[in-house]
């Protein structure tokens, strides 16, 4: 029999990143609207167009397939954010680029915020098994620490800031006002979502974070 040759691994190659980048793709649609428990390998299969079989074959089963796209929801985001050039730009605008950027992306996808809630209800037993997201995490805190380093350093922040603290202090700015968005909108007999509010919103959450790291 021939052996393959490069050439013609490479092809092969390449299917088999598209059909995984497929099934991820469809999965994270699958699991973000029907959550780890409804969601349904066949469904995930017949969105990807693929045979159900290809998933196990290359994710092994459905909560490793779970584990994969919280992997490569977290990995979009951080790489989202380095694109920001936060070292790159003076303190007080690289924390107002930050909790925007944070809030136009929960926006732009909400998948995010789904995901992690579906996650959360297992009490991140997959992300307990990740050997990439805490790495993967690390350079935003690196960089976080460095701008607030800086802001000390030219006398307009703070010391003594936490910037792990402060990312969840932003992002959860952020993500409970979307996640409940419909109840605190009855609750409060206002539409929270008009674009007034919206912007409120945005421009609330930056007084506050910069309230508290400024001098």
């Amino acid at each position: 029999m021939k052996a393959s040759t490069p050439a013609a691994a490479e092809p092969r190659s390449r299917d088999a990143d598209r059909s995984q980048l497929a099934i991820l793709e469809a999965a994270r649609d699958e699991f973000s609207q029907r959550g780890l428990a409804g969601a349904r390998m066949d469904s995930i299969a017949e969105r990807a167009g693929l045979n159900k079989r290809l998933i196990y074959y290359y994710f092994g089963s459905k909560d490793d397939l779970f584990l994969a796209v919280l992997e490569g929801t977290y990995a979009d985001i951080r790489e989202a954010e380095q694109r920001l050039h936060l070292d790159e730009v003076e303190p007080v605008e690289a924390i107002r680029r930050l909790v925007s950027f944070t809030w136009h992306y929960y926006l732009e996808h909400p998948e995010f915020i789904t995901l992690l809630n579906s996650e959360n209800l297992h009490r991140a037993a997959h992300l307990k098994r990740s050997e990439r997201i805490q790495e993967m995490n690390s350079p935003l805190v690196a960089l976080l620490d460095g701008v607030l380093e800086r802001g000390r350093r030219d006398n307009l922040f703070r010391a003594g800031v936490d910037p792990v603290q402060l990312y969840i202090s932003i992002a959860s700015l952020c993500y409970f006002y979307l996640s409940n968005n419909d109840t605190l909108s009855a609750v409060f007999g206002r539409d929270l979502r008009a674009p007034k509010a919206m912007a409120q919103r945005l421009s609330h959450m930056t007084d506050l974070v910069l309230g508290y790291v400024l001098h």
